[in-house]
């Protein structure tokens, strides 16, 4: 993936993500705080165990935005009230 792709999806409104590797771990980013992009290809992810994964950028195959319980709700036509 390209790291101009992930600085993107952290600029203009941070909306949280998850990277996925080409083997098959997931990474959630539910903050900008819990990453670091180099200008070489390299990325640091905390988890949630606190600990840091680095990855290389060409080793990234998706970022799938992760939606809200409150607007996955309004995409459903809840209003959450009861």
């Amino acid at each position: 993936m390209n790291i101009a792709r992930i600085k993107k999806q952290m600029t203009g409104g941070f909306r949280p993500f998850v990277l996925r590797t080409s083997d098959g771990r997931e990474f959630k980013v539910p903050h900008p705080e819990f990453i670091l992009l180099s200008e070489h290809g390299g990325i640091a992810v905390v988890d949630d165990e606190g600990d840091i994964n680095l990855l290389d950028a060409l080793h990234i195959v998706s970022l799938r935005e992760i939606r809200s319980k409150k607007s996955a709700a309004k995409a459903n036509g809840d209003s959450g009230a009861h």
